[in-house]
């Protein structure tokens, strides 16, 4: 029997906003994996991706300052097999960024690799940035995976084209809900995205206000700059 996982992928703008309404988003979403994005990276980083972890009743996998403001938390269920962070080439007078990633498995034995990216803003960077991600997609090894992120691109830009020509892009395989991410006060373009590849995908979108139990009107606007994008996955059984 195939087993069923939840994975959210969420720019959090390193927890400027309200972060009571961002911890009560994420919890109604009930996550086996979170993908997050600006996540703290600076001073007491750690303690922030705590607070936020134990808000969610989620745990810290990796990710924060060293992998630039990327990190994967994800519940009890998912058993940590490996995790690290790695950072991309730096561009003088950019911020630099990298990726969080992790094999995790689950119950029944099943393996998933998951990346945490956050591309440029600059075209050329972010084109190079997803070159890279594809590289390090592959040699981690494992053939049930997921990027997901903040690919600061819509779907017809070059590095949006260039990663759903390797993966499948979760949100155009199955929709449901809501597809624009940015702004979330106003959303009018998809610049968020979960792409996969040897999994089977139910479902994938911006979850509607009112499938999100616990949360308050508003909610969504206030958490952050971005909407979450989730993502049902089902993972095939080992052998």
């Amino acid at each position: 029997m195939a087993t069923a996982v939840r994975l959210l992928s969420y720019n959090v703008r390193s927890l400027r906003d309200d972060t009571a309404a961002l911890a009560r988003v994420i919890r109604a979403c009930a996550p086996d994996v979170l993908c997050v994005q600006e996540a703290p990276r600076f001073f007491r980083w750690r303690a922030q991706a705590a607070r936020l972890a134990r808000a969610t009743g989620l745990l810290h996998v990796t990710g924060g300052a060293p992998s630039c403001g990327t990190m994967i938390l994800a519940s009890p269920r998912a058993r940590v097999e490996r995790a690290w962070d790695t950072t991309f080439p730096r561009t003088p007078g950019r911020h630099r960024r990298g990726l969080a990633t992790a094999v995790l498995r689950f119950p029944h034995g099943e393996r998933l690799a998951v990346v945490s990216c956050h591309l440029s803003l600059a075209a050329g960077e972010r084109l190079a940035q997803g070159r890279l991600t594809l590289r390090h997609l592959r040699a981690v090894g494992v053939p049930a995976a997921v990027l997901a992120g903040d690919l600061n691109e819509r779907p017809r830009g070059r590095t949006f084209r260039l990663l759903t020509g390797a993966l499948t892009d979760a949100w155009a395989a199955a929709p449901e809900g809501g597809e624009h991410t940015f702004p979330s006060r106003a959303p009018d373009r998809r610049i968020d995205a979960v792409l996969c590849t040897g999994v089977r995908i139910t479902s994938c979108g911006v979850p509607p206000p009112a499938a999100l139990p616990g949360t308050r009107p508003g909610d969504l606007a206030r958490a952050t700059d971005h909407l979450p994008v989730l993502a049902r996955l089902e993972l095939s059984p080992p052998g």
